[in-house]
């Protein structure tokens, strides 16, 4: 038995900050902005948390996929940016959608969130615990970001992406995963529930940061090594896959990535454009576009990969 997406949807708040307005809080410019990451705006929550945005995406996945909410036997989300730390968002979720029959609970796997969500849901469904189930990627990074860190805060918005998948027959596709804790001091962001914390200077400790080039450093080796991996689980050679569907950090990443592995760029979809770095949003993010402009097609093979905080990433494939 093998897991389906067989519903997507995602949703992003209307309010955005382009980079003329990152401009007006930072010293930097939208030209700088665009050539380093490729990201020309970034929409930020304003009336929005990460349990509404959740929410919507959800009803989106469970409407694209036509599956009622009673359906669900699981409820899994991704984030790093709950609005309450109990109940879990997950929880939230099931009581808005009125999901009754789901079990529920939170993964904290940052940029690799969707990913391992993914992965997690591939081996319930594999082990007969569950056949329905709901993932989501969700993040309201602009509550962690310092925006006074030039090198930080032109980088993430906000938004939600989810997936229902379905148990069925057929071809059981390989997942692969790996953490390093050794290097998890080069993205990091500090509770402020731990005691003591109003007294570091403005709380900065608090907010999120980054040694963008270590993080660089990091995506560029490891994200071509670990799809080798994964095809090398397979009878798939790189030139059977359709779509490299990569978590949306940096375009200076993905195009590196890209011709690491000789791959034409054009088999690497982008929407950092719009979005910025969501998170553990923007691979449901980027396969809900996708889905909605007839990109993606009945059987075709795609690859997922994520990575980030932890370090973590791992890949996927799938077929649509």
């Amino acid at each position: 038995m093998r897991g389906k997406i067989c519903g997507i949807g995602a949703y992003a708040p209307e309010n955005f900050y382009d980079n003329h307005d990152i401009a007006k809080i930072v010293e930097t410019s939208d030209e700088w902005i665009r050539e380093r990451t490729g990201i020309v705006r970034r929409h930020i929550a304003d009336e929005d948390t990460t349990m509404s945005m959740a929410v919507k995406a959800a009803r989106a996945a469970l409407e694209n996929g036509k599956v009622e909410a009673k359906e669900l036997d699981l409820i899994l989300t991704a984030t790093i940016t709950p609005n309450t730390i109990i109940p879990c968002v997950s929880c939230e979720v099931q009581k808005a959608l009125g999901a009754e029959n789901a079990t529920c609970f939170d993964m904290s796997a940052a940029c690799a969130g969707f990913v391992f969500a993914y992965n997690a849901a591939q081996a319930y469904i594999a082990s007969g615990m569950y056949r329905t189930i709901l993932i989501i990627g969700s993040e309201t990074l602009s509550n962690i970001v310092n925006w006074e860190d030039r090198g930080s805060c032109i980088l993430f918005g906000d938004g939600a992406g989810a997936a229902v998948i379905r148990g069925e027959e057929g071809e059981v596709f390989p997942c692969v995963t790996h953490s390093d804790g050794t290097m998890g001091e080069v993205l990091a962001c500090e509770s402020r529930h731990q005691k003591g914390w109003e007294e570091k200077e403005a709380a900065k400790q608090t907010y999120l940061s980054m040694n963008g080039k270590e993080v660089f450093k990091f995506a560029v080796k490891k994200v071509p090594e670990v799809i080798e991996e994964l095809l090398g689980r397979t009878d798939y050679v790189k030139e059977d896959i359709d779509w490299f569907v990569l978590h949306q950090a940096n375009q200076r990443i993905i195009e590196s990535v890209a011709k690491r592995m000789k791959i034409d760029i054009c088999k690497f979809p982008m929407n950092i454009s719009e979005f910025g770095n969501t998170s553990s949003a923007s691979i449901p993010i980027l396969l809900d576009e996708m889905n909605r402009s007839g990109k993606l097609k009945r059987g075709q093979k795609i690859v997922i990969a994520g990575f980030g905080a932890g370090l973590s990433w791992g890949a996927s494939l799938l077929e649509w």
